[in-house]
C-alpha cells in the first residue's frame, strides 16, 4: 500500500483535531465553527493535489476497493 503525505499548519491541525474528536465522542459530523469548514476545505485541496485517483474514470471500483481494504472486520 502507498503512503500519501499532507502537511498542515498547526491552527488546521488542531481545529482537525477538534472537529474529528467531537465527531468520535457524539457519532455526529456537524461544522460548529467556520474554521472547521475552511480546514476541511484544505484538506480537499491537498488531497486533490496528492491522489490522481478521484480524476481517473476508474473512481467508483478504486473508492470501493479503498473502502473494503481500510473497514473494519465487523
Amino acid at each position: 500500500m502507498d503512503d500519501v503525505e499532507i502537511k498542515l499548519t498547526k491552527d488546521e491541525a488542531l481545529v482537525l483535531f477538534d472537529f474529528l474528536s467531537r465527531f468520535s465522542n457524539e457519532d455526529k459530523l456537524s461544522i460548529h465553527d467556520k474554521a472547521e469548514e475552511r480546514a476541511l476545505w484544505n484538506l480537499t485541496c491537498l488531497f486533490e493535489k496528492s491522489l490522481p485517483e478521484p480524476f481517473s474514470k476508474e473512481w467508483q471500483s478504486i473508492i470501493e476497493g479503498a473502502r473494503n481494504r481500510l473497514r473494519d472486520d465487523t
